[in-house]
């Protein structure tokens, strides 16, 4: 496998000549500002005429990672390719957060083959249901195959997503890249450094990802309680002061989830995940140094024998640790490359939402708030 890492920036242009870059690749993976990856005339475009063969993903971000530098309105590109894998893309719609679980199945059966080793899936980042995303993945996908991946970003604005395959890139596509191959090998690993405070409260009114009240409270006045001053910032402030979920009263970790969109009419606040009426949150915080090292914690992470050669590392970390971390945010880059070592090339970036599998299984969640990586290579 050969693997580049190499990012764009205005007024500078690419970190290296696109000359010096292998003549053929069979992925490009684009991260970075919506215009440079939709514009005709833009870098993308450019590399993307450079590897016409190649499946071209590209996802707007809140925040680019190329190597251990972290831009912003610039572009972070993985180009790939490999000599015993095989690579396909599919690009599934989705208009409103009740159509992701069909997106996620439509995505699962549309890449499926006997020799399918795993899914990257790059989402719209607003109009996007993750939970219901990864659980249309999980029905849909075989037990051995694994899934990992993020929802796109667009700063701290909440605003405009765009995903896409090719040319074809804009807001309400869910994209899908699937690996085959008996050579392939994907590891992955996520970890957040999150601290819960305050008092468990029950969730008593929730539609999907729409919380409407908590011990009987509107949620959003509550949650404004919580914040004082901040509030006045929402939904952007809301990525300091995640929620953690809980299945009951007695349990101490469970996922976590982040504000996506607040309705002051409704009193409601909107997640990038489910909040299961009759189950428990919990506010969270987190200082710099418990976030770097919950990021080396993600590296310490991928399981099963190293994979010799070239690899490459897709970084996906959440806004809000960007936001928290501010003139660190590169140490936690620093610190989940120094764990994986010299010889990989990394990319990625910050995101609404991380995809993983939890625990020790393939079954992929959706994640909230944490350091999510996915490194793959190839076996001889």
């Amino acid at each position: 496998m050969i693997a580049h890492a190499l990012s764009w920036k205005s007024g500078i242009g690419w970190s290296k000549p696109l000359a010096s870059l292998p003549p053929s690749a069979d992925l490009l993976l684009c991260f970075g500002q919506s215009e440079l990856l939709t514009s005709p005339q833009g870098p993308a475009a450019e590399l993307r005429r450079r590897y016409p063969k190649a499946v071209a993903a590209a996802c707007s971000t809140a925040g680019e990672i190329c190597g251990t530098t972290v831009g912003d309105d610039g572009l972070a590109v993985l180009v790939l390719g490999f000599s015993g894998t095989r690579v396909r893309g599919f690009c599934a719609s989705v208009k409103s957060p009740p159509e992701s679980e069909r997106a996620g199945a439509e995505i699962g059966r549309a890449l499926i083959e006997p020799d399918l080793r795993h899914v990257l899936v790059l989402s719209d980042g607003l109009a996007i249901n993750g939970s219901a995303l990864t659980a249309g993945l999980r029905g849909s996908l075989p037990a051995d195959v694994s899934a990992t991946g993020g929802l796109a970003g667009d700063g701290a604005r909440f605003k405009r997503t765009v995903v896409g395959i090719g040319d074809a890139i804009g807001p309400g596509q869910v994209v899908g890249i699937g690996f085959y191959g008996p050579n392939f090998r994907a590891q992955h690993g996520s970890a957040g450094g999150w601290q819960a405070f305050g008092p468990k409260r029950r969730v008593t009114k929730a539609e999907a990802n729409v919380l409407y009240t908590l011990d009987d409270k509107p949620a959003l006045s509550l949650y404004k309680r919580y914040l004082g001053e901040l509030a006045v910032d929402l939904p952007g402030s809301g990525l300091l002061f995640p929620l953690q979920l809980l299945s009951d009263s007695s349990e101490e970790t469970g996922l976590v989830r982040t504000i996506l969109a607040v309705d002051e009419e409704k009193q409601s606040l909107t997640f990038a995940g489910d909040l299961p009426e009759g189950q428990y949150v919990r506010l969270m915080k987190a200082g710099t140094d418990a976030l770097v090292e919950g990021a080396r914690t993600a590296a310490e992470s991928p399981g099963g024998p190293a994979t010799p050669g070239s690899r490459a590392a897709i970084l996906v970390s959440c806004v809000g640790r960007k936001l928290v971390l501010g003139g660190r945010v590169e140490e936690e880059v620093e610190a989940v490359l120094k764990q994986l070592g010299a010889d990989v090339s990394a990319a990625g970036f910050y995101s609404y939402g991380e995809i993983c599998p939890g625990g020790f299984s393939n079954s992929c969640e959706l994640h909230n708030q944490t350091m999510t990586l996915t490194v793959i290579g190839e076996v001889a």
